[in-house]
This record gives structure tokens, C-alpha cells and sequence, in this order.
């Protein structure tokens, strides 16, 4: 449910002691592979840890062990960076929504099915997740690929509306509209249970479990605006 760049990082200089070969030890410098991934997994690490506001290029490159050049092949800043996790983030979402849907018979049960996944994801992700709804990307690096990432994740829950609509099964609302509705519940549900407002596993399914039928009551055909 949804709508919704980026850094870059330096070598990490270790001060000379009496003891080189014991630093040179505790750095784990990246020799091989694809360096881009291992510049967005250590975002993510880190966001997960530090929080967003304190992920810097600086850092992700000290944790690695690349030089500023390396770095800076891949992204340009920080906010580069972040709108790659942005990006993989509602990549991830969006199959994760049309699954649900697709496999639990594009209907009530699976509407609730993708409402599940949505919060799911949010759970597993939570460092994606604060990257693609936290605005902490700046305008100018929301790139075209990163608004399309973000809409076609949003238009599966609108795709998933208008189907059952012109089946009958729920009201003939301004599907957008619906759609930002169902996200706007859905998405503070995940949000109390990323934050940690909700701690117990028992707490967590109860509200789930009552937000969805809650959510369906409100939009299935037949439902007056004063109910």
C-alpha cells in the first residue's frame, strides 16, 4: 500500500600506533564482488542501527574499507544512496503486494492477504521502509525511476480496488482516493509495530486482525456513509 537516494563514502584512515599490525587487523576492507550491492546492504545496516539521520558516506566507506574514488563511482552523495534503497524498497513491496493478491484468490482474502504483507514487509524491512516514507530524499534525487518504483507498488492496491468493484464486492469510491485511504490505516498500523508502540506479538495481531475487517467493512458494497 504506499506511494514513495544515496551516498557515498571515504577510506577509513586508521591513526598510527605502537601496535600497526593490531589495526590493521580490526578493518575489513571490501576487495571483490559488487561493490554497489555492498554499498546499499551496509546502508540499510547501518539505518537499522543508527538510524537515517546518521547514515553518512564517511561512514558506509570506513565500514567497508573503499576508498572516496570507489565510492563515488557508484553514488554521488548520500541522497543518491538512499534513493537506491528507496527504489529497492518499493521494488521489494510492490511483488510482495501483487503476491499476496495473485495468491489468495483476488478477492476479500486476498485483499486482507496483501494488507498482511504490507505490514510484513514493513516488519522485515524497516530500514527500507523508513527510506521510502521518512522524507529523507531530497526532491531533486527522487529520480524517475524511483517515482515509478513508488507508483506501480501504489497502483497494485488501486489495480486491486477497481477489481473488486467491477465485481461488486466493494463500494464504487474514487479508487485513488480508496486506495489512499486503505494505505493511510495500513501504513500506521506498520508503523506502531516498527516503532516497537506495540511489544507484544499478542497486542500486534489483535490490532492487525481488527484493522483489516475494519478497513473491508468500511469499503465493501452496501456500506452507507453514515454506518
Amino acid at each position: 500500500m504506499l506511494t514513495l537516494s544515496t551516498p557515498a563514502g571515504i577510506i577509513f584512515h586508521m591513526a598510527r600506533s605502537a601496535h600497526p599490525r593490531a589495526e590493521k587487523k580490526s578493518a575489513k576492507p571490501y576487495h571483490h564482488g559488487d561493490l554497489r550491492r555492498a554499498l546499499v546492504d551496509e546502508a540499510v545496516r547501518t539505518i537499522q542501527t543508527d538510524g537515517v539521520e546518521h547514515l553518512t558516506l564517511r561512514t558506509v566507506g570506513e565500514r567497508l574499507g573503499v576508498s572516496r574514488s570507489a565510492l563515488y563511482r557508484h553514488f554521488s552523495d548520500k541522497h543518491a544512496l538512499l534513493a537506491t534503497v528507496g527504489r529497492e524498497g518499493f521494488r521489494m513491496l510492490r511483488q510482495s503486494l501483487a503476491d499476496a493478491w495473485e495468491l489468495n484468490g483476488r478477492c476479500r482474502t486476498g485483499f486482507q492477504a496483501m494488507a498482511r504483507a504490507y505490514v510484513q514487509f514493513a516488519i522485515e524491512h524497516p530500514s527500507h521502509y523508513r527510506v521510502m516514507f521518512g522524507g529523507f530524499i531530497e526532491s531533486s534525487a527522487k529520480d524517475d525511476e524511483f517515482v515509478g518504483e513508488a507508483g506501480a507498488a501504489f497502483q497494485v492496491l488501486v489495480d486491486a480496488l477497481v477489481e473488486q468493484q467491477n465485481t461488486g464486492a466493494i463500494r464504487r469510491d474514487e479508487p485513488v482516493l480508496m486506495a489512499r485511504f486503505v494505505w493511510a490505516l495500513v501504513h500506521g498500523t506498520a508503523m506502531l509495530f516498527i516503532d516497537g508502540q506495540l511489544p507484544e506479538a499478542t497486542q500486534r495481531e489483535a490490532l492487525e486482525q481488527y484493522a483489516f475487517e475494519r478497513i473491508y467493512a468500511s469499503i465493501r458494497q452496501g456500506t452507507s456513509a453514515k454506518q
